[in-house]
């Protein structure tokens, strides 16, 4: 008996885009024909150097820009279609949220709870429901004994959680990230991360999250490279990291494990490459070492 299809919650097709410039002349693809399907309930981690479009191609799914050519579907609808209303794309960012790499950039509040409620209010919820999402919201980033602090006087882990609070509230089934754990410590990093693993998870919240720390990649399900506009590669963690030199052609930093591995194997011990747990690599490399 045959499975219905899911419908993918973002689903990009032929996708081009150049940024204009002063003074008109044409300036080179920031994404170059460009095709990808994000299954909902997925954990896609984005690489790619400064440059390379992992941004331009957020800000495309998130509908902040417009594609010179090929088309942007959000579940199911094309964004991109001559026909498409502006209450078609209201509808398509309700489902779709941006966490920006500066958490200041979002919170827009003197109280956290003021600032998580801010979106659901844009869309006129009752008080009773905005109360409940905000509470609810809160819990889920493990805030809610900070909701009636000053967001200013938080620590920068502490306030990109209150700004992805303010993104569950408004109940969006995919959030993008967008290189939001940059500004922050190990310690701020780990609270972000922690958060938005359980997100995916638990509450099955659709994550793509674009970043330059390869032992956050590793975390998602599927990793995207890119460079250059395009899609370099595609794949799972293990997939995707197992060809490292891929990844320096491409001016990429591998995780510290595969590296290490990885010159290993060049010196002729029979070691894996897909191995990204320390105790992990530490008995492969012991194993490789008895064989000797």
């Amino acid at each position: 008996m045959s499975t219905l299809q899911k419908t993918p919650i973002i689903e990009i097709r032929d996708l081009s885009y150049a940024y204009p410039t002063d003074d008109g002349s044409a300036s080179s693809n920031a994404l170059d024909h460009v095709s990808l399907s994000i299954e909902e309930g997925s954990f896609v981690s984005i690489l790619g150097h400064n440059g390379s479009g992992k941004s331009t191609l957020a800000k495309m799914m998130s509908l902040i820009l417009i594609p010179d050519s090929g088309s942007v579907m959000i579940d199911g609808k094309n964004m991109s279609a001559d026909d498409v209303t502006e209450e078609d794309i209201l509808e398509a960012r309700r489902k779709v949220g941006m966490v920006f790499q500066n958490p200041d950039n979002q919170i827009v509040a003197t109280v956290v709870e003021e600032d998580v409620a801010f979106g659901p209010e844009n869309l006129g919820l009752p008080s009773e429901e905005i109360r409940r999402r905000v509470d609810e919201a809160l819990s889920l980033v493990g805030m809610s004994k900070y909701a009636r602090h000053a967001p200013h006087k938080l620590s920068g882990g502490q306030k990109q959680r209150i700004a992805i609070a303010g993104i569950i509230a408004m109940r969006r089934r995919c959030i993008i990230f967008d290189e939001s754990t940059a500004m922050l410590d190990p310690a701020g990093r780990k609270e972000v991360m922690d958060t938005i693993e359980r997100l995916n998870k638990e509450e099955k919240i659709t994550v793509l999250h674009i970043t330059h720390y390869m032992n956050e990649a590793v975390r998602g399900d599927r990793v995207i490279v890119m460079d250059g506009g395009r899609i370099l590669m595609d794949g799972t963690p293990k997939e995707v990291f197992s060809h490292p030199q891929r990844l320096w052609n491409a001016r990429l930093d591998v995780p510290q494990t595969t590296e290490l591995l990885y010159h290993l194997k060049k010196s002729g011990y029979d070691v894996r490459l897909d191995i990204f747990d320390p105790g992990e690599c530490a008995a492969e490399i012991a194993k490789a070492l008895g064989k000797q």
